[in-house]
């Protein structure tokens, strides 16, 4: 990523409504807005006493507790939408999105986008009919590791991408309960970290089968990849809280990549020689030593910042250059969500042990 541009400097900034006004979007979203050409005009909740404090605290001109009259007393350009569930579990931002969409409006909504991926085709035919985007946070996209991490698969010294794992904790709820929207909430919220890390660094799955464990609802699933690839997805629910949360190894021909913790990233090239049993040193040539990236945290520097090692900025960023023109979207499409859908509604479906086609569900 290039230096970044603080919102003040821009010259041209895009108008701006934001609807929801909780917890996360406090931490991380509204404070990612800064490093973007935004200029926020609303803020919309429907507890507007909320909205009207968010409004003061990040600078909005107006606070709305209806979207629809804030669409249409302000005519955004672009709309941020990061809401909850309604009490049946089904996504709240999916039609919100819609509504902005029809009024003219770009949208960046934060995942979940949709219960269903009927849901998210219906929104991706709204989409093109306003001839407006539609973006979705996948944030694990835009870390700086994973990045690295795909920019290193595209090399021609790392080869075509063989095998992929990813570490992730979350529970699967029992078979009989994997259609109540209510228990597998947590389930939908989740699992766009992972699938969207398997989608970006290794495309589509066209098969899996899982094992599951009933003490933590753990699982672990064997994957094919359209490409020809084969991974793992490890939910170890039950993991403690103090361990690094997620770990993600990609092996190409003769080298592979592991991101642990989400920020340190080691490269194991390929082209060391060390003969079993006649090797005296593990210190190999420079050229081919294993090499490892990870931020220092003592230095007020952006990259230690979490708006920007997690990825809130970066995929902000991403969204407004595409609104902008200045590039295309080409992460955090509805094209990706439908394959992470694919995956989530084949968890659904599909029994443990059994092997099943994830294309059948899209």
């Amino acid at each position: 990523m290039t230096d970044i541009t603080y919102s003040f400097e821009y010259g041209t900034t895009l108008r701006a409504g934001f609807i929801g006004a909780g917890g996360h979007s406090f931490r991380n979203v509204y404070p990612a807005l800064q490093y973007a050409p935004i200029d926020l005009c609303a803020v919309c909740d429907t507890d507007l006493g909320r909205a009207e404090k968010y409004a003061k605290q990040f600078g909005a001109g107006r606070a709305y507790s209806d979207h629809h009259e804030m669409l249409a007393a302000e005519r955004p350009e672009v709309v941020f939408i990061v809401t909850g569930y309604h009490e049946d579990g089904e996504v709240q931002a999916t039609e919100l999105a819609a509504d902005c969409l029809r009024a003219g409006a770009n949208v960046w909504m934060e995942k979940p986008t949709a219960s269903t991926s009927a849901a998210v085709r219906a929104l991706a035919r709204t989409s093109e009919e306003a001839g407006r985007l539609v973006m979705t946070g996948l944030k694990k996209m835009f870390t700086p590791a994973m990045q690295k991490v795909r920019a290193i698969i595209d090399s021609d010294e790392f080869g075509p991408l063989a095998s992929i794992s990813v570490r992730y904790p979350q529970s699967l709820p029992p078979e009989g309960e994997r259609f109540d929207g209510r228990a597998m909430r947590g389930f939908l919220d989740h699992i766009y970290h992972p699938a969207a890390v398997l989608t970006y660094l290794a495309g589509a799955v066209s098969r899996m089968s899982y094992e599951w464990e009933p003490a933590n609802e753990g699982s672990v699933a064997a994957l094919k990849f359209e490409s020809g690839a084969v991974g793992s997805l490890h939910l170890a629910a039950g993991s403690a809280s103090t361990s690094p949360l997620e770990r993600v190894e990609v092996v190409g021909r003769g080298g592979n990549v592991v991101v642990e913790n989400g920020v340190r990233v080691t490269y194991y090239r390929s082209g060391a020689k060390q003969t079993y049993g006649r090797s005296a040193s593990y210190v190999v040539p420079d050229e081919v030593a294993p090499l490892t990236w990870e931020p220092e945290y003592s230095l007020g520097q952006l990259y230690n910042k979490n708006l920007f090692y997690l990825g809130y900025a970066p995929e902000i960023l991403h969204f407004c250059e595409a609104v902008r023109g200045s590039a295309d979207l080409t992460l955090g499409t509805l094209d990706q969500v439908a394959q992470i859908m694919a995956l989530y509604e084949t968890y659904q479906r599909l029994p443990a042990g059994e092997v099943g086609s994830v294309r059948e569900h899209r």
